[in-house]
């Protein structure tokens, strides 16, 4: 890990008065995880929202890769390298797993539409590259066995992979993913913990991930940080955060 690959400066975010985001600040080390962790409102998801310019803060700035930025839309950010997942899986249930990934690779593709029409120029070449590409991440997430499968009729947890496949086909050096272990039994927990730990040390790919349970964060997080109603309470390493009684506080609603 070297310098900050995300830094955000004194971020706000209110809605209709109703403050989401305040004054927040914290830096995220290249090929680091990074969890973002809070009771639910705390502002996790419009943190992400904003990083890859879902939302526009009412104030700071967003420093990514050396670019600053207030606003950025989502198809810049893709392009900067930044890719995500979001809570609820927005997959095409009707279309095999390799389309789905496939999906991911649209934002790169050079094609016009009379060479995709007519499979001429450079439509070939770049179909070639992109399955390539897709059947690549398709094995590193164990789904090889599903490639052809409609994902509609796939089990929840294997959902969940190619969601993950198709945000990390574009090759993101940063990937924000929202919850990706929501509604997951043990088991699924564990393979996604372990494929998510896989991304990092093998791709090299930095990454900001919520997560609810506790024992998921502090086996997988190099740095952890904790919002509370739109302000950070914490800010560390996973030892450091479960010491803080801040944190304690936030999670607890105790009085120190």
């Amino acid at each position: 890990m070297s310098g900050p690959i995300l830094q955000l400066r004194d971020v706000s975010l209110s809605f209709r008065g109703i403050k989401a985001l305040n004054a927040l600040s914290f830096e995220v080390a290249c090929g680091e995880i990074c969890a973002l962790i809070g009771p639910n409102g705390a502002g996790k998801s419009s943190l992400l929202n904003i990083i890859n310019g879902v939302y526009r803060a009412d104030s700071g700035s967003v420093t990514f890769n050396g670019e600053q930025f207030i606003r950025i839309r989502p198809a810049h950010a893709a392009h900067l390298g930044v890719g995500r997942t979001f809570q609820h899986n927005a997959l095409f249930r009707h279309l095999s797993v390799l389309d789905n990934v496939l999906a991911g690779l649209i934002r790169h593709s050079r094609t016009t539409l009379v060479e995709h029409a007519f499979g001429i120029g450079r439509d070939r070449r770049e179909t070639r590259e992109f399955n390539r590409w897709a059947d690549e991440i398709i094995g590193f997430l164990d789904l090889t066995g599903h490639r052809d499968t409609v994902v509609g009729t796939l089990p929840y947890g294997v959902q969940k992979r190619v969601d993950l496949a198709r945000a990390l086909v574009g090759r993101p050096s940063l990937l924000l993913l929202d919850e990706p272990m929501a509604g997951m039994n043990q088991d699924e927990k564990s393979e996604m913990s372990r494929l998510i730990l896989g991304t990092n040390a093998r791709l090299g790919t930095t990454i900001v991930l919520i997560e609810h349970d506790m024992s998921v964060v502090m086996g997988l997080s190099h740095h952890v940080v904790v919002l509370d109603y739109g302000r950070k309470v914490g800010d560390g390493s996973p030892e450091q955060v479960r010491k803080n009684p801040d944190v304690i506080a936030a999670y607890l609603g105790t009085a120190h």
